[in-house]
């Protein structure tokens, strides 16, 4: 019987991929630290100060209170994950 490609194809294996993406939380981190490698800075201002809006999943601009997603702008922005 033939080797399934698909199945032993090199790369992140299952355990690997758990670590690294296994809950909502780390799957944030890991966008951001990517989409925002030297930290989040407002596109209207250039301000880098920013806090976390606790009741939806926004960043706010402490200057001039622009409101910023961390999926808005990536393949995930229509997505309900």
């Amino acid at each position: 019987m033939p080797k399934n490609k698909v199945q032993f194809q090199k790369g992140l294996s299952l355990p690997n991929f758990l670590n690294s993406y296994g809950t909502e939380k780390q799957c944030e981190k890991v966008l951001y630290s990517m989409r925002w490698p030297q930290g989040l800075i407002c596109p209207d201002c250039g301000c880098s100060n920013h806090y976390e809006l606790r009741t939806r999943r926004l960043y706010e601009c402490s200057a001039c209170k622009k409101q910023i997603s961390l999926i808005s702008g990536t393949v995930f922005e229509a997505t309900k994950l």
